[in-house]
């Protein structure tokens, strides 16, 4: 039925029309703005979404669901429709360790339980943007833990197999995504929990930068390592959401102001650190193993320049999580309750938070110490790569193995997890094609502060290989949306041909001041390119005569806040002019003075830098 068509209907014909067409609908935030283009309502949508609630059965997901008639009313309060708000109408839930005004608030612990009288920063945005709100997602108590049943409430069922755990500490908004019940909702991640139950449930985690989005009204894990998730069924809903919630937040001390976004074409020169093998964990887990020697494959084969690394460091970073004093910060908060009603808090976590007692003063700043010292170890890594792709996971835990022994299984989880926060870098959980024995596969992708965005344009391409559906819905993998291969209103376009360009030695002066890759493209032909003398590292020289050739070249957006320093930066005899590029388009880029090409070496047959340098190199 056509849009004109639907309009035409009465209000009876156009319930029961919506009634079918809702019942099949994948909730994705495309689909939804498609049916609300047509003219369904929000409360529509509100009322299938309870429906496929209780169809699902599953008593575990969400401590506390609001009443029918409350959803109702936030959906009626809304208006008419209006595609200026990113995401009206869209309903979603929200881990019950981050406050919504009206709703409770018990971080899966009864006696903790209080009555938030705003939303925390977060929500707010969301709401501001015409999300609703349906209700407060299980968790591991106090978000101390990554297996998902450490709940007095019952326990998420894993969407794809009931005998594994759903993944935590974010169980319930995990499995409400993969279930198909929202589009989106907010998890927290201090050690993993944004990343692991999206690899067990074949969705999408997006683990901010931290600071990125604000953790103002967020009940403390660790409070100088905590930080929003979102979970969503595509890369591009996530994001979606990611760009709507960040913001800086004065009140918030921990809130950063880093760049979003948008997403982009991924740079033809994008450098994949992967792990040796020799510092790869499986734990015998050979399917895992398999799985991703595959998407590494895959990786080599879209042309990625593939970087070994070593994760001996990044391991070492890990251990201190659980092992060092930082178990302290979780005691500020579980502390508390410990000492009033220590019943009211579950065995395993008083274990867990219960080494805070054995910390010291003197303890909090060995291990700020040795963390400095891995930081230092870390740095040469990161800034030989853009990302690092990892497991998700080491393998799958079972109900029946934590029952056999509560603590082991669930530190395994976080073998690939538990240093992001403490290096302050940002991860995104991204499905992939199943395993052999069926079970979900997927990698993580992990990079320096500020490139989210980054992560999730490649994120873009991971979650398209092979066949899939999205979580456990059987939905299939929409098509990829188009990308914007030009500035933004507040960015300057800059054309490199040389160092400057992705994978090579100088691009890291773009990316960090907040650049991003747009296109490849070529010069019309009449510039010439020469290897200039000097160096390291050898630099090229661009000059318009009106002769020479077409000369390859990559077009960058820079916000204009880092032109300033970028340009300050730039050594003689090289400067900033305007390139007349084959598409068209008058970029600014870098020129050469003439007198700069004393004792330099012509290379403009080559066509490329990039050739430039592999002929070099051979």
């Amino acid at each position: 039925m056509s849009q004109h068509q639907f309009a035409a209907c009465s209000a009876r014909e156009r319930h029961i029309v919506l009634g079918v067409a809702l019942r099949d609908l994948e909730f994705t935030l495309s689909s939804l703005r498609e049916v609300y283009a047509a003219g369904a309502s929000p409360a529509d949508v509100i009322r299938e979404t309870y429906r496929r609630i209780e169809a699902h059965g599953d008593p575990g997901i969400f401590i506390h669901l609001a009443p029918l008639a409350e959803s109702l009313a936030r959906a009626g309060a809304l208006g008419a429709f209006d595609p200026e708000r990113p995401l009206w109408g869209m309903p979603f839930a929200v881990k019950d360790n981050i406050d919504v005004a009206g709703m409770p608030t018990t971080a899966a612990c009864r006696a903790f339980a209080y009555a938030p009288q705003e939303d925390a920063h977060v929500v707010a945005r969301l709401v501001a943007a015409g999300a609703i709100p349906i209700g407060k997602t299980n968790l591991d108590q106090f978000a101390t833990g990554l297996v998902g049943v450490r709940s007095p409430w019952p326990v998420p069922r894993n969407t794809l197999d009931p005998e594994i755990v759903p993944g935590g500490s974010s169980s319930g908004s995990a499995v409400a995504v993969a279930a198909g019940l929202v589009p989106f909702a907010l998890g927290t991640d201090t050690a993993g929990s944004g990343r692991v139950p999206a690899a067990l449930n074949n969705i999408v985690g997006l683990k901010p930068s931290l600071g990125a989005l604000s953790t103002r009204g967020v009940v403390p894990a660790c409070r100088t390592l905590d930080c929003v998730s979102i979970f969503a069924l595509t890369v591009a809903d996530a994001f979606a959401v990611f760009e709507t919630a960040a913001a800086f937040d004065p009140a918030d001390p921990f809130s950063r102001k880093l760049p979003v976004g948008p997403l982009s074409p991924v740079p033809p020169g994008c450098r994949v650190g992967v792990p040796t093998q020799g510092s790869l964990r499986f734990f015998g887990d050979a399917q895992q193993d398999a799985a991703f020697a595959s998407m590494i494959a895959a990786l080599g084969a879209m042309g990625f320049d593939l970087v070994p690394v070593d994760l001996a460091p990044f391991h070492a970073v890990a251990e201190l999580l659980y092992a060092g004093p930082w178990v302290a910060e979780r005691d500020t908060v579980v502390g508390p309750v410990m000492a009033q009603d220590p019943e009211a808090v579950l065995p395993v976590i008083r274990e867990i938070v219960g080494k805070a007692e054995g910390q010291s003063a003197a303890d909090a700043f060995r291990g700020l110490y040795r963390l400095e010292e891995l930081r230092r170890e870390v740095a040469p890594v990161l800034e030989r790569i853009d990302v690092i792709c990892l497991p998700s996971m080491p393998g799958f835990c079972t109900l029946a193995e934590l029952d056999a022994d509560p603590i082991g299984p669930n530190s395994r989880l976080g073998t690939y997890t538990n240093f992001v926060n403490l290096l302050g870098l940002c991860g995104l959980a991204v499905p992939a094609p199943a395993r052999g024995d069926g079970r979900p596969g997927g990698v993580t992708l992990i990079a320096p502060p500020g490139r989210d965005a980054l992560l999730a344009s490649l994120g873009e391409r991971i979650e398209r290989l092979g066949e899939r559906q999205l979580g456990a819905t059987g939905w299939p993998v929409p098509p990829a949306p188009p990308r914007l291969a030009r500035a933004m209103p507040g960015e300057i376009e800059i054309a490199v041909c040389g160092a400057h360009m992705s994978g090579l030695p100088l691009n890291g002066e773009l990316t960090t001041r907040g650049g991003r890759f747009l296109r490849a493209a070529e010069t019309l032909p009449e510039y010439r390119l020469y290897r200039l003398a000097g160096g390291p590292p050898e630099r090229p020289g661009l000059v318009r005569d009106g002769q020479g050739a077409a000369i390859a070249l990559e077009v960058w957006a820079l916000p204009e806040a880092g032109v300033g320093s970028f340009l300050a930066g730039i050594p003689s005899p090289l400067g900033i002019g305007t390139l007349a590029l084959a598409d068209g388009t008058t970029p600014k880029g870098f020129l050469c003075e003439v007198a700069g090409l004393a004792g330099a070496e012509e290379v403009t047959a080559l066509g490329s830098w990039r050739r430039v340098i592999a002929e070099s190199a051979a």
